[in-house]
């Protein structure tokens, strides 16, 4: 017999012990009539693999079941004797909520057991969920016209160019029912600072302040690398059965058609493995859901290089693909060996990082965190601040219109926005700013 049947046979007959309860007597019964019959060998196999804990029954899929009856020995002795298992009957459990762990298990979540749940709960027929939720891989060789997703290039200051895939109303309003109806319950790691409620990138950057060394590291193709298997993983942590977990991935993820990687790459915007993240399902740059999920995805990440922190006497925190570890001058020796670890400890974790964005700064320079100076306390950079006077002061004297030489659509929203982030970060500099502000005439031609 082929080892592929002989998983098979082992898959049903998991299948059929998960159908009820632990108790002995409940899995003979069910083994017996998956069976259609109740061999010698039977007792023998049962007694090797059970009981489990209460904890391990509760969360034990089908497979990982079908795995431990492979590893008994009676299994195989089973497959030699007069009696081999054969599967006449499947027994199947209805889909249910498992309990996520401690920590999570008071979590207010919305209960999913199964697809139908699910629809109803976004407001979906059964059809349009399916039809959200179909095959990744065959929805990319779709014409760009019936795709889920509308995809624009973006060119990058630095260079090179940046995908956003932005989903459609529907899924886009599907996308949102999730993250506000569930991801947003989930807590983060406390060293996340990217896209979470009461925290920004002012909060990230003064988590280094003072500091004689930081460290910033920065990962590659952030989102695009992160795949649905781990945004499912999130979903079965969090108590949802395979099913239902698989289909949330399926409708936070997507599949890049070959027409906009083709044009990338055309463009020299790709390189091999970038194509090859975006050629299977991943997360969008663009889609709501996508920011949360990435960092639950994240989690491992940042707890594994806060620990490295801890043990160098320093201290860690993320913005988005944005990794900053700073600490005393110990660092500066030994920043190649720390460069080092980080870079294994996110490729086992599913990233990569950027070595040539990696930067060490000293007291001597300016220390910065995504565009924030950080020697003393966050603050604005002097030039950028003598700009934005610059600017304001122009437009208080010759008029704000003459002045939007980049072309923003709301040049007044864009030029109140930086005047507010210069306030976050150094209120007794940017009254000069608000003064400039005050004496601008929005109605100059």
């Amino acid at each position: 017999m082929q080892p592929s049947h002989r998983h098979l046979i082992a898959l049903g007959l998991a299948r059929s012990l998960l159908a009820g309860s632990q108790q002995p007597h409940s899995l003979q019964a069910r083994a017996a009539h998956a069976l259609g019959h109740s061999p010698q060998w039977l007792p023998g196999l049962l007694s090797q693999v059970f009981p489990v804990s209460e904890a391990t029954w509760a969360r034990i899929t089908a497979d990982e079941l079908a795995l431990r009856l492979e590893q008994a020995t009676v299994w195989a002795d089973a497959f030699r004797s007069a009696d081999p298992p054969e599967i006449r009957a499947w027994i199947l459990r209805p889909s249910r909520m498992t309990q996520p762990p401690l920590g999570l298990h008071q979590l207010l979540l919305p209960a999913l057991p199964h697809s139908q749940a699910l629809a109803d709960w976004l407001g979906l027929s059964l059809d349009t969920l399916d039809w959200f939720t179909y095959c990744s891989a065959r929805r990319r060789l779709a014409p760009l016209h019936a795709q889920h997703y509308a995809f624009s290039l973006q060119p990058k200051r630095s260079g090179g160019g940046r995908l956003i895939e932005a989903p459609r109303q529907r899924l886009k309003a599907a996308q949102t029912q999730v993250l506000k109806g569930l991801l947003n319950a989930v807590p983060v790691h406390e060293a996340c600072h990217g896209f979470v409620a009461g925290r920004s990138v002012t909060s990230h950057a003064q988590q280094h302040t003072q500091q004689a060394v930081v460290l910033h590291f920065d990962l590659k193709n952030f989102f695009n690398s992160i795949t649905a298997a781990q945004v499912a993983a999130v979903f079965r942590t969090l108590g949802y059965p395979p099913g239902v977990a698989s289909q949330l991935a399926a409708l936070c993820t997507v599949s890049t058609p070959a027409p906009v990687i083709d044009r990338m790459r055309e463009d020299g915007w790709l390189d091999w493995h970038q194509a090859k993240c975006l050629r299977y399902p991943h997360l969008a740059q663009g889609a709501p859901s996508s920011p949360m999920l990435a960092n639950l995805c994240a989690f491992r990440l940042d707890l594994r290089l806060d620990g490295l922190a801890w043990t160098l006497g320093a201290r860690y925190s993320r913005y988005a693909d944005d990794l900053v570890i700073s600490g005393p001058p110990s660092l500066s020796a030994a920043s190649s060996r720390i460069a080092a670890r980080v870079g294994q400890i996110a490729l086992d974790e599913g990233y990569t990082v950027n070595h040539r964005k990696t930067r060490l700064a000293t007291q001597a320079s300016a220390q910065m965190v995504c565009g924030v100076v950080v020697n003393q306390h966050a603050n604005m950079k002097r030039a950028e601040f003598d700009r934005l006077r610059a600017v304001l002061h122009q437009c208080s004297w010759q008029g704000p219109h003459a002045q939007n030489r980049e072309g923003h659509v709301d040049f007044r929203a864009h030029l109140r926005g930086r005047v507010d982030w210069a306030t976050q970060l150094n209120p007794a500099k940017a009254r000069r700013l608000h003064a400039l502000w005050e004496q601008i005439d929005w109605g100059v031609a």
